[in-house]
């Protein structure tokens, strides 16, 4: 007995990688007609029933997800322009994702939609096999495809400053030159916005007497090309650090001295160690007590910055990491920036922070006048002592459907329309609302949450619906009344 290779379109070319997804989408029939009863406001505006904040990665496949299940009067707005999206081709500076090139990412369960299906289109099967890690700007192109094959309806350029509840109904304030009006009406908004998507970067004190002009964020936009010839300092030595510490180096900078709070470097990501199925989907029902302890375990022993990321910077003979130097503040001389840690002064020309993101609902414009009433890890939960951790009692503590929750019952119910789509979720939920690793299966709560959410609403409607249904199946000639026989 023979066996044959599975079937490829490696080489095909995407136009027939497109004919591939549109057919699949055919035979599961997706996706459906709209099922949602359509809504007008007050004065008889249009009523969207979800609007994406986002249309990165999360953003995108959330769009698919709802759309899959029926949910189609929904708009997606992201503030950059097209291409642009997410942190791929703008603060994000490493050479390849850390991420498996196999993981399914977006793709939904759909083979078609995977990342390897599009690049074995276009490049063929030995360009795959020899492909190690995903280039960033590769990644950024996959999406790009992701979003034109599946029609996704993004609307860039378009900024949501703020989000004013109205009724049952919120009420978006729009920005931007691809804004469609100055406000728009939903039901649900559902905030796809990375990272930073709950809080912001995070800034420590000691820059606060330092002129902006000498140190930035690694979520910045860094002008690496004047670093050229210029000492530089960086604080932190997570993956963004190492990552803006080689832009500048293979920019000419003279030096890159890294300043680093721990004894010694992070090699272990540990999370990676229990990455499956059970993780994905058990994580969430957890006791409050274990998901924690798993993220503050997670938190504490610190994620590495990835191995290619550190070569990058390590082959430079001018780069040196300071172990045990904790930032414990600065001052200028001059141009001369000069930084105090627990070991001593390190002077340089240019400051750069990779400190991280925070989460703090406060920091969201979007949210400006309510962000308070959001329920956080903090005020529901108390951990044992030699668990206690700041940061993560900042957590937003969302439900399974992601939605943010009250913090005093009946001071703010629009909160459930709210869903929190991005890293703010993490403690609440796991790596699904971000990570490459578990979107697709976030999306697919998202979706899921959201259409039993509509029904239960609108279930006076649907009620009538059924009552009202009266298209026959039975035409009346398919049979014949029969006498009882006799005796």
């Amino acid at each position: 007995m023979t066996t044959s290779s599975s079937p490829t379109l490696a080489g095909a070319g995407l136009e027939a990688l497109n004919e591939r997804v549109r057919f699949d989408l055919a035979c599961l029939n997706l996706p459906p007609a709209n099922w949602v009863p359509a809504r007008t406001g007050e004065q008889g505006e249009h009523v969207h029933d979800v609007i994406i904040i986002g249309g990165g990665q999360c953003g995108l496949v959330a769009a698919f997800a709802l759309m899959s299940g029926g949910i189609r009067n929904l708009r997606i707005f992201d503030r950059n322009p097209q291409g642009l999206e997410g942190p791929w081709l703008n603060y994000a500076r490493m050479e390849t994702l850390r991420s498996p090139k196999t993981l399914p990412g977006p793709s939904y369960g759909f083979a078609s939609l995977t990342f390897r299906a599009w690049y074995e289109a276009q490049y063929g099967s030995e360009a795959w096999e020899a492909l190690d890690k995903i280039p960033r700007p590769t990644w950024m192109a996959y999406l790009s495809w992701y979003r034109e094959v599946l029609a996704l309806p993004v609307e860039n350029g378009v900024n949501v400053e703020h989000v004013t509840p109205e009724g049952d109904l919120l009420r978006l304030e729009l920005s931007g030159d691809g804004a469609p009006a100055q406000t728009v009406l939903t039901r649900k908004l559902i905030m796809a916005t990375g990272r930073d998507g709950t809080g912001g970067p995070k800034i420590p004190g000691f820059v606060e007497g330092l002129p902006q002009k000498a140190w930035a964020h690694t979520a910045d936009d860094v002008d690496f090309a004047a670093l050229e010839g210029k000492r530089v300092i960086v604080v932190g030595v997570g993956a963004s650090a190492v990552d803006n510490a080689a832009e500048a180096l293979e920019h000419g900078a003279s030096e890159v001295r890294f300043l680093i709070r721990r004894a010694q470097m992070p090699t272990i990501n540990k999370m990676m160690g229990i990455g499956s199925f059970g993780f994905t989907h058990g994580y969430a029902g957890l006791s409050d007590d274990w998901r924690w302890r798993i993220m503050h375990y997670s938190f504490i022993t610190q994620t590495p910055p990835p191995r290619g990321s550190t070569m990058r910077v390590s082959r430079h003979e001018n780069a040196f990491f300071h172990f045990e130097c904790g930032v414990e503040a600065t001052r200028m001389e001059g141009d001369e920036i000069v930084v105090i840690t627990r070991q001593g002064e390190v002077r340089g020309d240019f400051l750069i922070l990779g400190t991280g993101f925070e989460i703090d609902p406060l920091a969201r414009t979007e949210l400006a006048g309510y962000a308070d009433r959001i329920l956080l890890w903090r005020d529901c939960y108390q951990p044992p002592e030699e668990l206690a951790h700041d940061e993560l009692g900042k957590f937003p503590y969302v439900g399974r459907d992601f939605a943010f929750q009250e913090r005093e019952p009946g001071s703010a119910p629009w909160l459930k329309n709210i869903h929190c789509f991005n890293y703010g979720a993490s403690v609440s939920l796991g790596k699904v609302s971000g990570d490459i690793p578990g979107i697709s299966e976030g999306a697919s709560w998202l979706a899921s949450a959201i259409a039993s959410r509509f029904y239960q609403e609108d279930v006076e409607r649907h009620w009538q619906q059924l009552q009202h249904y009266d298209a026959p199946e039975l035409q009346g000639d398919e049979w014949t009344a029969s006498p009882l026989p006799n005796d």
